[in-house]
């Protein structure tokens, strides 16, 4: 059994339950809309033939096949997560597309020591709930030979991601977060690594030399319709995490807030769907040496 930070063990139990079940209702949505972002950073900064990757918080292990198939088969692509149904489905995933040059292993990436031996480490949107971030990312960065390179993306602040804020404060009017609930909470969340002066404090104190945040911004479709657009933010990202830890209290209201968000959200709607904009960083460090 993977070793767990016990600052950690909140948001695993998150990840491995409600949050792992969420993922793969909407996974269409965030897949898609996720992939955007780690193509740009592939673009831009990938690794090469031949090198041996870290792919931090692989989630369904898309990206480490993504990376498998960039350094070729002389490489190889390790994925680690902290939530060990995540990575299940990605090993199955990966075996019944026969890829060979991927593996993946269930880790708390704050509280495992990696040998020195990966060429780049990639993360898409995982290194956002450490509870202890400097750690996590200098055992990231001790995994890398020698200049070895990180390449990361990160959610920008919500306001830059006005959907997000805007279901957010909607759900607000009517629910607050319950600080007595029983339900576990996603640890710091994905907007912990927004602040590009905290980010860089952050892998500077963890080792990092040359480190570099470039913003990207993508449409985002958030849902086919309004209705698949509600039911989303409903069930993930700030909106969402707020309804879960209300409890009974925002099933109550939930027609209420339902009619809500469609108002809300209204301004969104296209022809082709529910579009918003997706801020992210896309951040660039290398190893000392």
């Amino acid at each position: 059994m993977a070793q767990i930070a016990a600052a950690n063990e909140e948001a695993t139990a998150a990840w491995n339950g409600v949050l792992f079940d969420r993922f793969v209702a909407f996974r269409h949505i965030i897949v898609d809309g996720l992939a955007v972002h780690g193509e740009e950073a592939l673009r831009t900064d990938p690794p090469q033939r031949g090198d041996r990757v870290l792919d931090v918080g692989c989630g369904f292990g898309d990206t480490t096949q993504r990376l498998a198939g960039i350094v070729g088969p002389k490489g190889e692509a390790v994925g680690v997560d902290v939530a060990g149904r995540f990575i299940e489905q990605a090993e199955a995933e990966a075996a019944q597309a026969g890829i060979e040059n991927v593996s993946f292993r269930t880790a708390d990436v704050e509280v495992t020591e990696f040998e020195p031996s990966f060429d780049y480490a990639y993360s898409r949107m995982g290194t956002m709930f450490f509870a202890n971030p400097v750690a996590a990312m200098r055992n990231v960065r001790q995994a890398l030979v020698p200049g070895g390179k990180l390449c990361s993306v990160v959610w920008r602040q919500k306001i830059d991601n006005e959907w997000l804020y805007v279901a957010e404060q909607e759900v607000e009017k009517y629910v607050e977060e319950d600080p007595d609930s029983d339900e576990p909470t996603c640890g710091p969340g994905p907007f912990s690594m927004a602040d590009a002066d905290t980010t860089s404090h952050i892998l500077l104190n963890a080792g990092f030399e040359e480190v570099a945040l470039r913003r990207y911004d993508a449409p985002f479709r958030m849902g086919a319709d309004l209705d698949e657009a509600v039911a989303y933010v409903m069930a993930l990202g700030p909106a969402g995490e707020v309804l879960r830890l209300a409890g009974a209290e925002a099933k109550r209201l939930e027609p209420q807030i339902v009619g809500g968000l469609r108002e809300a959200l209204a301004g969104y709607l296209r022809d082709d769907g529910v579009w918003g904009n997706m801020s992210t960083w896309i951040i660039t460090a290398r190893a000392p040496g």
